[in-house]
């Protein structure tokens, strides 16, 4: 087990379901994360090292190097939450790239059929370290024949005013998730 390898353990942070700690593990940043014991959710951090997993093949979240019944160990994500890099970030080149690639990403869950959730917030559940994109807090994903990953992002970026909102472009992604739609949606993209 490599839990018991792992030096220089730090308390970094603490969510509804789960705690994050950091480490080394041969040399390299890694966060653990276990389940928060005032957390009534069962299985959380069981469903998020599963949907990591099949995630790591698409270069979405972090890498697991393993897990647990109640923890997951995986490279430590560095950047700036998706806010605080749309703020700072003053080349409206990158931005459209980041927005464009975390939209790519979205599409990939919607394609796996894969609802993430907390898309219409992506507050702290996207790290942005140019030009890498990663999304941390799969513990309530789950399996859907409707997942609305882009279409949540999309509402995200409207309110924001980063996308041109244009209703029936984004209803005719809803009703028919088919790369052509998806295409005019990041055609949007200011």
């Amino acid at each position: 087990m490599q839990i018991s390898k792992i030096k220089d353990k730090k308390y970094l942070a603490k969510g509804k379901r789960g705690v994050i700690y950091t480490g080394i593990l041969k040399g390299e940043k890694v966060s653990i994360k276990k389940k928060n014991p005032d957390s009534e959710a069962i299985d959380r951090i069981k469903n998020e090292a599963k949907f990591l997993k099949i995630l790591n093949k698409y270069d979405i979240g972090p890498k697991v190097i393993e897990s647990g019944k109640d923890y997951i160990i995986y490279i430590y994500v560095e950047g700036d939450f998706l806010p605080e890099f749309l703020k700072k970030e003053k080349s409206e080149l990158k931005k459209k790239k980041i927005l464009i690639s975390i939209l790519k990403k979205a599409r990939i869950l919607d394609k796996l059929k894969i609802n993430k959730l907390e898309f219409t917030r992506p507050l702290k559940h996207i790290f942005v370290k140019y030009p890498k994109v990663k999304m941390i807090d799969f513990e309530r994903s789950y399996y859907t024949k409707n997942p609305k990953n882009v279409t949540q992002f999309c509402q995200f970026l409207i309110r924001g005013k980063y996308i041109k909102n244009n209703l029936k472009v984004f209803k005719n992604y809803k009703e028919n998730q088919t790369e052509k739609n998806f295409k005019e949606i990041l055609k949007l993209i200011k």
